[in-house]
Formats: structure tokens, sequence, C-alpha cells
């Protein structure tokens, strides 16, 4: 099994290791059965990755060969320039900032850091931003608003940081502070789940025109793992609340959560960076196009109403 997979996906390795010895020998009967091998392994991939479970959707998103965020701005954006910190504490590695061109045009970026390692993951707390990782976005978030340029988001993190310094630094009232900024904010915002949107710390920079995911990945108020410790007091029940908290791209599309689902690379993005961001890039744009054009009072209308038709109440 090659490093960081999956036990599903195991089988998948297996023939790709095959196939790589197999590229090392020079013959007609290694050219043939290479082919025939190449075949195979497209409709295993396709054949697992069509049936997965929604913990095994949930182990995609935190794969650790997934790109993050600094694998896809290279590819997606031109000219990116970070921005640090929030003027009052410092600069929240687990969020990132700035500005970059997209087709030409500015915009803003915001969105959660994970690492690749353990160091790197250590350097960005996982992914899970403290409250000055959200204030230095809602000072982006108003620096977009002042230049009428767009901001783009991009979610991935298991949450906020539940330590009891983000608390004593308000970590709540910073997460409700973007959401009353975004809610109103004058200037186009989309959203995209780029691996696991977890609780408010996904949400802080999720509230957008248009919010886009990722085919494998996952967006939820809570973890299963969490899930189940809450409400069965049994963490060997993840699986099983995984697939009630409905937490996958088909699922929250069809609740009408998400606007669009981006497919993914086959074997899933981190099996081919450069079109899982071109993928990303060409949707993004598309809605980009379309948000630009929109009265800003018809923009925040809209915005509006789209969060409040969100819930309903099913009696039997």
């Amino acid at each position: 099994m090659s490093t960081g997979s999956l036990p599903f996906e195991s089988p998948i390795d297996e023939l790709e290791e095959k196939i790589a010895n197999l590229l090392t020998i020079s013959s007609e009967k290694a050219k043939e059965e290479i082919s025939q091998l190449q075949k195979e392994y497209e409709e295993l991939i396709q054949r697992i990755f069509l049936s997965l479970t929604p913990w095994q959707k949930t182990q995609i998103a935190r794969h650790i060969r997934r790109p993050c965020i600094m694998d896809y701005i290279p590819r997606i954006f031109d000219e990116f320039v970070e921005l640090h910190g929030d003027r009052l504490i410092g600069d929240d590695r687990a969020i990132i900032t700035g500005m970059a061109k997209l087709d030409g045009e500015t915009v803003f970026v915001i969105a959660h850091q994970k690492g690749k390692d353990t160091p790197t993951n250590i350097a960005c707390n996982f992914g899970m931003p403290n409250p000055e990782g959200y204030r230095k976005a809602a000072r982006i978030m108003r620096l977009a608003e002042r230049f009428k340029k767009p901001i783009l988001t991009f979610i991935d993190t298991p949450g906020a940081y539940p330590g009891i310094e983000a608390e004593k630094n308000g970590q709540g009232e910073a997460i409700a502070r973007n959401l009353f900024i975004l809610s109103r904010l004058k200037t186009p915002v989309i959203a995209t789940v780029i691996g696991e949107g977890g609780s408010g710390g996904a949400l802080a920079i999720g509230v957008a025109d248009k919010v886009l995911m990722l085919e494998h990945a996952v967006y939820s108020v809570i973890s299963p793992e969490g899930c189940a410790a809450i409400l069965w007091n049994d963490r060997s029940r993840t699986e099983e609340a995984a697939a009630t908290l409905h937490l996958t791209a088909k699922d929250l599309l069809e609740l009408q959560i998400i606007d669009e689902i981006i497919p993914e690379p086959l074997g899933g993005a981190h099996r081919n960076y450069n079109e899982a961001a071109q993928k990303i890039k060409k949707v993004t744009i598309k809605h980009l196009n379309k948000l630009k054009d929109m009265d800003l009072s018809v923009l925040i209308e809209k915005r509006y109403e789209k969060y409040q038709k969100m819930g309903k109440f099913i009696i039997e």
C-alpha cells in the first residue's frame, strides 16, 4: 500500500504497482499486459469510488495526500500576494488570506490551511483557526468590499480550535461576527468546500452567494466521531453517525445547502492535483461571471433568501 492510502484503496495500489513494474520491461507482451491492466485499473477505481459510503467519503476528505489550499493557489490563481495578521493579536496560519488574479480579474482569497505532515500541520494547527484567524478573515472581507472585489473562500477544517485560550479570546464572537459580516457584504462571495467542512469553524467563511463542493468533500455541523460520542456515547458508531449526518456533496445538493458539485479526477483529487484545480477554476469563473452582473441590492437580497429557505420540518 502506498504512503497514506486508505484500506479500501489497497486493490488500486496493488494494480498501480503491477503497472509500474511492467513499465520497466520493454517487450510487446508487457505492453499488451499494461494495456489490459490500465483498463482494469480504471474500472476498479470507478467501481470503488462510485460506491463509497459517507464514512469513506469522510476519510477521502481527510486524506493525507489530498490537495490543500497551498496546492490549489498556484494552480488556480496568478500573482497571489498573501496578506497577514488581524491587527489585534497576530497571524493565525490556520487561515490564509490574500489577493490574486483569476482569469485576469483581481479577487480576494480566504481559506483554511492544513499541512501535509506533522510539522506543517502543527504550524497551521491542523487547519483549526483561533479567533485571530477569523478576525484576519473579517479584515480581508471588509477590504474586498471597500475595493469592490469578489471574495473566494475555500473551506477545509475539522472545526474552530476548541482550546481554552481560544475561548478566552472570543472564539464564538469571532465566528458570529464573520457570519454577520458575510450575510450583508456588498460584494460577490463564492465558497468552495475542498476537503472537510466542520461546524461553525467552516461556516465562519462559508456564508456565500454560491456554495460549491468537491465531489468527495464533506460538510457537516459536527464530525462523525463527535456525533457518535454525543448521541450514543459510543465512538464505535462513527460510521453510522456519518450516514445519519447527510454530509456528502450529493446529500447537501439535494437538501439545497450547496449549489453545485465539482467532479473530482478519477480516484479523487489526491490522484491528480492539476485536474482537480482546473475543475475548481472553471466552475468558479462560471459562477463569478454571473454574480458580477447582478445589482448589489439584488445580490444581498438573494443571499438573504438563500439562507432563509434552508431547513424544513417534516411532520408525520
